[in-house]
């Protein structure tokens, strides 16, 4: 019996943290929907995958990588389509390996490499920073009941309105910021989203739900997001966003933007201080129209001290 050839390829979820909201880096496509780095694991060429992933992200973005962690392997079948450009015959089964990279900043990029997108370009409804996003109540709510009806019309026991009240928050369930991938792959089940149509050639296309991506990278992004969203509760990894001195206030808005709502300022504060993550450096940054702020450094050494793994995100309401 004879095999399908395999192509493993290498994928990076590269977040900065932006002025207004967290900032991945994309490579556009002319003619076609942008898509993460990516490109082909060599094993002639690249000793792990890491250094393949980082050759791979200097010659398409045009960045270097500093902070990067694995994040998961993707390998469902024709999870490729449309493809991204990766030299393979049509019958080659193609595993990605995904990373999540981390960097302080959004910095400027040389023509033709890469581009900075808001990650809520690509998902809207997980900002809740200004409230319930208007995509929820006139969009993807109304859809996910409509999914939920049609099940329950045709006489079909499934558990569609559990999974869309948990995932979703629907009926006063609440929001679970970390649901993230988990919202995704419903919003796919139910059709709602442009790869159930390339998938299955059947979509709900009247929903907006974000800007599409090459192959499953949306997916891919949304691996990366959970993953940040619910490392920041026993890992510092928050500071590997952050510049060297920073402002209480910089660091909160920085959380604000991964987790998606707003946090209550005094129980951040106080949560923040018993960790020992941070201490003042003395100086002050003058702020226009208000008082100057204390500049701040992350305390590298307070994880050997165990006083704390990661960091507090108390919301306002």
């Amino acid at each position: 019996m004879s095999l399908p050839p395999v192509v493993i390829g290498l994928n990076a979820v590269v977040v900065a943290a932006g002025e207004e909201a967290p900032q991945i880096l994309v490579i556009p496509r002319e003619g076609a929907d942008p898509s993460l780095p990516f490109g082909p694991f060599d094993p002639a060429r690249h000793r792990t995958f890491e250094i393949g992933l980082r050759e791979w992200v200097s010659e398409q973005a045009h960045f270097q990588l500093g902070y990067v962690e694995q994040l998961y392997t993707f390998g469902d079948r024709g999870r490729e389509a449309p493809l991204a450009d990766l030299p393979s015959s049509t019958e080659a089964r193609i595993i990605s390996v995904g990373y999540l990279a981390l960097t302080p900043e959004a910095t400027a990029l040389s023509a033709g490499g890469g581009e900075w997108r808001s990650w809520y370009h690509y998902f809207p409804w997980e900002d809740w920073r200004q409230g319930k996003p208007e995509i929820m109540s006139q969009h993807i709510e109304p859809a996910l009941r409509r999914w939920v009806d049609e099940a329950e019309t045709e006489g079909r026991r499934d558990s569609r309105r559990d999974r869309a009240r948990i995932t979703f928050g629907l009926d006063g369930r609440g929001w679970n910021e970390e649901r993230c991938l988990d919202r995704y792959e419903l919003l796919y089940s139910a059709g709602l989203i442009e790869k159930s149509a390339r998938d299955r050639h059947s979509a709900n296309t009247s929903v907006p739900v974000g800007q599409p991506m090459a192959s499953d990278h949306r997916r891919i992004m949304a691996t990366a997001i959970s993953r940040l969203r619910g490392k920041l509760k026993y890992r510092p990894v928050v500071f590997e966003l952050m510049p060297e001195r920073f402002t209480l206030s910089h660091l909160q808005k920085t959380v604000e933007g991964i987790v998606g709502y707003p946090l209550h300022k005094q129980n951040f504060r106080r949560a923040l201080e018993r960790t020992g993550f941070v201490e003042g450096t003395g100086k002050m940054l003058a702020q226009t129209g208000g008082r100057p702020a204390e500049l701040f450094r992350y305390r590298r050494e307070a994880l050997r001290e165990a006083q704390a793994t990661g960091i507090s995100t108390p919301r306002l309401n």
